[in-house]
């Protein structure tokens, strides 16, 4: 019986907490996911990854941001994490920057990254002028920074990396 307690508590403590939230998902004229100012922390709750309230299982946390260049007047489709995302321009017409451009945000829990690394960010931009970004980290609660720093722990490999690299030279 304590081994089984034992096994279980190990579990629940390996479980990575994230915010998870859309800006294509916010009711019209609400920034609830931070697209176009400072995401709330007390008004968004970080579940775990594990959980039936994830949208995505994982073992880290990503967030990634959309956004149009100035003057960018169409619908736009893209594909993330091989799923075909629409949005409609009634959703960001609602909340512009100054200078017309939008911005999406998701936030979320994720198991494979594109690039197989986590505590980076990449970015890019997609033929039609789109700017993106994805970020990812493996701390509790990472993606709900302005922009997601490497963690503690990718420097931490770091450092033992060129140690060891030190020593086998």
């Amino acid at each position: 019986m304590k081994l089984l307690f034992f096994i279980a508590s190990i579990g629940s403590a390996l479980a990575i907490r994230c915010y998870q939230c859309s800006s294509q998902t916010d009711p019209k004229g609400i920034d609830n996911c931070g697209a176009y100012k400072a995401f709330n922390k007390t008004q968004n709750i970080a579940i775990e990854c594990n959980s039936d309230e994830s949208h995505m299982p994982g073992s880290f946390c990503m967030k990634v941001v959309h956004q149009s260049p100035r003057g960018f007047i169409c619908k736009w489709i893209v594909y993330f994490n091989r799923c075909r995302l629409t949005v409609s321009l009634y959703k960001l017409s609602s909340l512009r920057l100054g200078d017309g451009r939008w911005r999406q945000v998701i936030r979320q829990c994720a198991s494979v990254s594109e690039t197989g690394v986590t505590g980076v960010c990449n970015w890019g931009v997609y033929e039609n002028g789109v700017y993106w970004e994805e970020c990812y980290c493996v701390e509790d609660e990472c993606n709900g920074a302005p922009q997601t720093k490497a963690t503690s722990i990718a420097a931490l490999c770091f450092a033992v990396m060129l140690f060891v690299a030190k020593i086998l030279s």
